[in-house]
């Protein structure tokens, strides 16, 4: 069994080419990075708007694409992208998926998922900052 951890892209991005792991720059995605790699898993991939499933290392160009500005039926076509890029490289039905990313990024991805923890549900942004310093430290 792997653990997977999945973090969702940020707004705030660097303005020239980056790997997925350094171009997001908020603070948010920073703690989230870092208390990703705390958890020792096999595996962190960045749940992007725009490009599906990233790898840390991934060569990505700046983009202006969040979940937040699209309809159900957009998300739900995104997640099923998602869905078979994950399948081709986890095993959905044994593998320990951890969410690091708010409902609109993880709802039509759980219900694929067997092995599922999300440790900030129900947290808004603000508390979610402090819980992963806390974490952090």
């Amino acid at each position: 069994m792997k653990n997977i951890v999945l973090i969702s892209c940020v707004s705030k991005k660097l303005d020239k080419k980056s790997t997925a792991e350094n171009i997001y720059i908020s603070s948010l995605f920073k703690k989230n990075l870092t208390y990703a790699k705390s958890l020792n898993p096999s595996e962190i991939y960045i749940l992007s708007a725009e490009h599906g499933l990233l790898k840390l290392s991934d060569e990505i160009e700046p983009y202006d694409k969040t979940l937040n500005n699209m309809r159900s039926n957009e998300i739900k076509e995104w997640s099923k992208k998602v869905i078979n890029e994950l399948k081709s490289l986890t095993d959905l039905k044994n593998d320990e998926f951890t969410f690091l990313a708010g409902e609109k990024y993880r709802k039509f991805l759980i219900p694929e998922l067997n092995n599922v923890k999300i440790p900030m549900k129900g947290l808004k942004i603000g508390k979610q900052l402090q819980w992963l310093t806390k974490q952090n430290n």
